[in-house]
């Protein structure tokens, strides 16, 4: 009997999990190579939220002007540590380049297929498969304390509704605090999207790493990639600190850390590591009853069945592998004015994580330009979580030679060719293949 091809999945966050579930589910046998623990890295602390009405990308007409506004206020929920980093630099510039509509209406009719997909993916997954995760089919709710910044998002609203199909129901007032009354009295209102949901990160990742087990995929946690050992253009095994593992197919689901083996792959990988936080503890008295993000403050809220997380802020300083406690604080300080009690006692975890951030904000969902048996997927932005089912499906079909169920051309590493960037490997002084860097 021939033996099924084996493919190894390297990284074990909820993107690689994905791709593993759904190359099980084509047939092959599936390793996942995880240098920490599953989920370990910006999956297990963040908010939870599946939201296809996060469409549009970060990179929008007038953001260059409340980025620079934002980094003059001492207390702004973004923070660009200034540094001699090229490739922040070149990531910088081009993100300003995109800052303009045609740009803007590109890329989200690139992230809507992988958002709309993934909802309906994870619907069966939940329904279906029995993945337990605290699945809360609740919608999100973006509420205002300004009633300038409220009207300020009535054209953004009308776009989402008008070339997106993702009309919101408005609350003025105190209508809002009617819908949701775990807010303050006093508040402009909000924005309610009904087809979002949430779900808590830490009990998919167990309960997804539990059910790829019992399906035979084999996960080594600890387990940290070095390179490839090679031949003739193809990868012949995963080095690692345990030993050489052999595929037929490799799948790079690194996250942030992607960058580090552009050398390796031969192709420019443009992610910067965007650092968010997050602060976990029990369900308040007066907990919301949807989630909520207040846009004034960068503030999520996300009320868990079993608990409760405020989360987001957003810090470019490079792997910087430290808990800032003033990060931490805006947290608090950004729910406080929409929340009646805004954090509850005890606080049962502090945490960050980095985002891999694209200047076009779209993930890379693609074969190696230089290694023909080697797939990547990574460069999620702050979506990995919403994006994750659509993308291991993708990756699968490519790996066993099916037409994509959706378009991929927007996601080709090969988009980022000829813009003049120096790979963050050579930059750092990193190199991957021969250098035992550590993922």
């Amino acid at each position: 009997m021939t033996p099924r091809p084996r493919v190894a999945v390297i990284g074990g966050g909820v993107i690689g999990l994905a791709c593993a579930h759904f190359l099980r589910r084509e047939g092959f046998e599936v390793s996942i190579l995880e240098r920490g623990r599953i989920g370990g890295g910006s999956t297990a602390g963040n908010c939870g939220l599946i939201c296809p009405s996060h469409v549009l990308p970060l990179a929008e007409p007038g953001m260059i002007r409340k980025t620079l506004v934002a980094m003059l206020r001492p207390r702004s929920p973004l923070s660009i540590k200034l540094r001699p980093d090229p490739a922040l630099g070149w990531w910088l510039l081009h993100f300003a380049a995109r800052c303009n509509r045609r740009d803007l209406m590109a890329a989200a009719a690139a992230i809507q297929p992988l958002l709309d997909r993934s909802l309906e993916i994870y619907r069966e997954l939940v329904e279906r498969e029995g993945l337990e995760c605290e699945w809360e089919p609740r919608g999100l709710l973006f509420v205002y304390r300004s009633p300038r910044a409220m009207a300020d998002y009535e054209p953004t609203d009308r776009l989402l509704t008008d070339a997106f199909g993702l009309p919101s129901l408005r609350f003025d007032g105190a209508g809002v605090v009617e819908f949701e009354p775990a807010l303050k009295p006093g508040l402009a209102g909000g924005y309610y999207y009904a087809e979002d949901a949430h779900l808590r990160p830490e009990s998919l990742l167990a309960s997804w790493k539990k059910a790829l087990v019992g399906e035979g995929v084999e996960i080594r946690e600890q387990c940290s990639f070095q390179g490839f050992r090679m031949t003739s253009g193809r990868a012949l095994a995963a080095e690692t600190d345990q030993g050489d593992v052999a595929a037929d197919v490799f799948v790079i689901a690194t996250g942030a850390w992607t960058p580090l083996w552009s050398s390796l792959l031969g192709c420019s990988i443009p992610i910067q590591p965007g650092k968010g936080y997050s602060i976990t503890m029990p369900r308040p008295p007066i907990c919301p009853a949807v989630p909520l993000i207040f846009p004034e403050t960068r503030v999520a809220v996300t009320p868990f069945r079993s608990g409760y997380r405020l989360g987001s802020t957003m810090e470019f300083a490079g792997y910087d592998e430290s808990i800032d406690p003033r990060r931490l604080q805006l947290l608090r300080d950004g729910a406080a004015p929409y929340l009646q009690l805004p954090v509850w006692e005890p606080i049962e975890q502090t945490w960050f994580g980095w985002r891999p951030m694209t200047w076009d904000s779209l993930p890379i969902i693609d074969r190696s330009p230089a290694i023909d048996n080697v797939y990547l997927a990574a460069g999620h932005n702050m979506l990995g979580l919403s994006m994750a089912p659509a993308t291991g499906k993708l990756i699968a079909q490519l790996v066993a030679g099916k037409p994509p169920f959706l378009e991929v051309a927007p996601y080709r590493v090969t988009r980022f060719s000829g813009t003049g960037e120096r790979s963050d490997a050579s930059q750092s002084g990193r190199t991957t293949q021969g250098s035992r860097g550590k993922r």
